[in-house]
């Protein structure tokens, strides 16, 4: 099975990312007296809120620190502290210092000196070499190298373009592997343990495996809710209709006619809506034609004109592509309802074990989930997977929504696909 491998990030955003993190790191350690004070204050109680507000304060840089570091490193660095409770200072002083993450922190405080300086190696060899440069060009009967060496003609001074080219060489090797071993020690430091991540993985699961059951429930009421005030009322009348024919047949068979013709009209609709209610279950287009053609069939009978690209060499699991089509249903018609788009477009592939859809539309944006929208209904549906649904909506757009689930493919197919619809 072919792999894929994380994107690489280019050198003008890794720099970038790099000197943000050492800031990171400075904006850390000006915060080393308020701890030390703390930790003092703590011995006579009075520094209990100190406690606090040093921890908090610390764990918003640090946060920050691990978003950057995953934008970099392409891996997940989630914060591993455990939750606070709401009110009370002691308890919360008790979960901050016995939080492992606390101490973690506290460690990668204390080690920013060393991160900063590691980091930084390649960027001083640089300055000395830009030093040592305009020396040999420029500053040479001005004042002496580093006080140590006065050239007295053009020619002497140039020798120190040797040791600039040597220096500008040794920071290039440098460079890569200077900030491969600033940003995995960082990880490694702030990277939540092994507890930590079961903790939170049980308690993901369990949150999900809640919100999972309470979706089925609701499902099922709406079938139920569906099949009473639908086909059931439906099928009752029909059997009533059935009933007065059956007597009144040989008496007045004009009568009769007229009521069986309402009575297969009766069944036709109640035909329908048990259709239509199996298809809200799992589409047959779905079962038939698989999640590519599913989608290409929803966009042809969208209002918006919908161009869908699909790459899967193989299918998922049922449950997989119903989540994900009913998911990009949703979508679709929060585009139509509130975007303002002329234009949407839905791409499908499959990478690095996980189906991935991206869903983007050319509205006016501003897309954010609510408890009650259809962005919370999917972010649950895709829960249930241990998937994740990403949302980029600034103002003026456009959108684009990402959508993740882990989940391998059967039945390879010999080409993706792509259709058009408008």
């Amino acid at each position: 099975m072919a792999t894929t491998r994380p994107p690489r990030t280019p050198h003008h955003t890794t720099t970038a990312y790099l000197f943000l993190l050492i800031s990171h790191n400075t904006a850390a350690l000006t915060l080393t007296p308020l701890v030390i004070a703390s930790g003092l204050l703590t011995l006579l109680w009075i520094g209990l809120p100190f406690i606090i507000l040093t921890a908090l304060t610390l764990r918003t840089i640090a946060n920050a620190q691990r978003t950057t570091l995953t934008h970099l490193l392409h891996k997940p660095l989630p914060p591993p502290y455990r939750p606070l409770p709401p009110t009370g200072i002691i308890p919360r002083v008790r979960i901050i210092l016995t939080d492992p993450a606390t101490w973690r922190d506290l460690l990668w405080l204390t080690t920013s000196p060393l991160l900063i300086t590691l980091a930084l190696i390649p960027t001083l060899l640089l300055a000395h070499a830009t030093y040592q440069t305009l020396y040999a060009l420029l500053l040479w009967h001005t004042h002496p190298l580093y006080d140590t060496f006065t050239a007295t003609t053009q020619t002497q001074a140039l020798t120190a373009l040797i040791p600039a080219t040597l220096l500008t060489i040794t920071a290039t090797l440098l460079t890569p592997h200077t900030t491969h071993a600033y940003t995995h020690l960082s990880q490694l430091i702030l990277a939540p343990s092994e507890k930590a991540r079961l903790t939170a993985r049980v308690a993901h699961l369990a949150t999900s495996r809640a919100d999972t059951i309470d979706t089925q429930a609701a499902e099922i009421r709406r079938i139920e809710r569906d099949l009473h005030d639908g086909a059931q009322a439906r099928l009752v009348a029909l059997g009533m209709h059935l009933a007065m024919t059956e007597q009144i047949i040989e008496t007045d068979p004009t009568t009769a006619r007229t009521m069986l013709t309402e009575a297969r009209e009766t069944t036709r609709h109640a035909l329908t809506e048990l259709r239509d209610l199996v298809r809200g279950i799992h589409p047959p287009v779905l079962l038939e034609r698989g999640l590519d053609g599913a989608v290409q069939a929803l966009a042809l009978t969208h209002p918006l004109p919908i161009t869908v690209t699909t790459h899967l060499p193989g299918r998922p699991a049922d449950p997989v592509e119903s989540a994900t089509y009913f998911a990009i249903a949703e979508l679709l018609t929060n585009t139509a309802k509130h975007s303002g788009a002329t234009h949407a477009r839905i791409h499908i592939n499959h990478g690095r074990q996980r189906l991935i859809t991206t869903v983007t539309d050319n509205g006016h944006g501003g897309a954010h989930p609510t408890p009650e929208s259809g962005l919370n209904g999917i972010a649950r549906r895709l829960d249930a997977f241990d998937g994740t649904m990403n949302i980029t909506s600034p103002p003026g757009g456009p959108t684009i929504i990402t959508l993740e689930i882990p989940c391998a493919l059967s039945s390879p197919k010999t080409s993706p696909s792509s259709a058009t619809a408008s």
